[in-house]
């Protein structure tokens, strides 16, 4: 009941007066929270290191939706609330326009390399549906780092979350679940997770005339309103398992890989470690030279660029997966790249948000690679997207699974 009652105070709180016209239902025919997360595991390794250690470390992954204020505050400060005896550290590793690409090969050094985590977040659904990300790279990355984190830390606990976007309200209206959604369930139930699909309660609570896109979430970037929905069902999932008994420290077999060509070797490879011609220009503290925006974390760090045609890199790697992360501007290029002297293939560095701003992108050469030696060699072309300024490739890292 009581959770039926805090769905009214979101209303009062949010509802009035801009979206007078919305009908909503009366509180007992409110969508329950519990619809829509499935508790699996649970949390319990974490509520017991609350329990025994009265300190805890919880870890957000995600992209814009996670860095943004809202959701994550409001979990962070349930958790010292709800535990004041503990002392919690969190990790914030949200960073727009990140999908799970990025997600597998930053964690190690934008999460793990911090110190033990007790609880990790993991959201990517939207970003990777904007991003266009293919279903086979999404489970190998999100597979990846379960499996990273797992290794890292056996008792680490897990929560996939997979959040609202126009397109999966559109999926779900054709009665289609959204491939990233299918994706984040896979893994969760192959690893035995909990997972909350908020995606599909906000469809059903729209089509339940318990609030609208348009007046109450706004945006695949939630209005408060959608904060705290957010924020209402993580917390229920919470409470579920806090109302559990707590056992002692559970450490259970790592499960055979769904996808054995998973990112769980995932890393950063320094740029250093090129063999580049002398039209590339290693400068560590790139920022851009036009008013273009940045993003947190890619800007004012060490960079490799080049912008004249034929400019040319080689990389030789031990790995079985291999791409880059680079800073996309209204200048973007495209380059051609080889792979142990394969034919070269032409991918375009310009992206559709390269005009407003230095993007954070991520591109994977080639992610089935036999483990061994390898040799990446990349040129950029002397052609680029009509719509860009220029023949423009800074590369940020290089991505490799060992």
């Amino acid at each position: 009941m009581l959770k039926y009652l805090f769905t009214l105070v979101v209303y009062i709180c949010f509802l009035l007066p801009a979206t007078a016209q919305v009908v909503t239902q009366p509180a007992e025919n409110i969508l329950p929270y519990n619809n829509y997360y499935t508790v699996r595991g649970g949390v319990n390794n974490f509520l017991s290191v609350i329990k025994k250690e009265k300190s805890a470390t919880v870890a957000f992954l995600g992209g814009s939706i996670t860095f943004n204020p809202g959701w994550r505050d409001k979990v962070s400060n349930y958790l010292k609330v709800r535990f004041p005896k503990t002392k919690f550290r969190f990790i914030q590793a949200g960073i727009p326009s990140l999908g799970s690409l990025p997600h597998a090969f930053r964690f190690k050094q934008d999460v793990l390399d911090s110190g033990k985590v007790d609880l990790l977040f993991i959201e990517a659904a939207v970003n990777d549906r904007v991003n266009g990300t293919d279903s086979l790279t999404q489970v190998r990355d999100l597979e990846g780092i379960v499996r990273y984190a797992k290794r890292n830390n056996p008792l680490m606990d897990i929560i996939l979350m997979s959040f609202a976007d126009p397109d999966k309200n559109n999926d779900y209206a054709k009665s289609k679940t959204p491939t990233e959604v299918a994706n984040h369930e896979l893994i969760a139930q192959h690893y035995y997770l909990p997972s909350i699909n908020l995606a599909k309660e906000v469809y059903d609570k729209i089509q339940n005339k318990e609030f609208s896109w348009d007046h109450d979430f706004k945006d695949l970037h939630p209005a408060p309103f959608g904060q705290e929905l957010y924020f209402a069902t993580i917390k229920n999932l919470l409470e579920t398992c806090i109302d559990k008994p707590v056992n002692r420290l559970i450490v259970k077999p790592i499960p055979k890989p769904l996808n054995k060509a998973n990112f769980e070797h995932g890393s950063y490879y320094s740029i250093t470690n090129a063999y580049h011609d002398k039209n590339w220009v290693l400068d560590n503290n790139w920022a851009p030279k036009d008013n273009l925006g940045t993003r947190p974390g890619f800007v004012n760090i060490p960079v490799l660029a080049a912008d004249k045609p034929g400019a040319e890199i080689t990389l030789p790697f031990n790995g079985t997966a291999i791409g880059m992360g680079i800073v996309s501007g209204a200048d973007a290029g495209i380059v051609s790249y080889s792979v142990d002297n394969s034919a070269y293939k032409d991918i375009d560095l310009y992206t559709a948000w390269s005009n407003m701003l230095h993007l954070p992108w991520y591109v994977l050469f080639n992610g089935n690679l036999n483990k061994g030696s390898h040799v990446l060699r990349l040129k950029i072309a002397n052609h680029h997207n009509v719509n860009s300024k220029g023949n423009a490739c800074r590369i940020v890292y290089f991505l490799r699974n060992e």
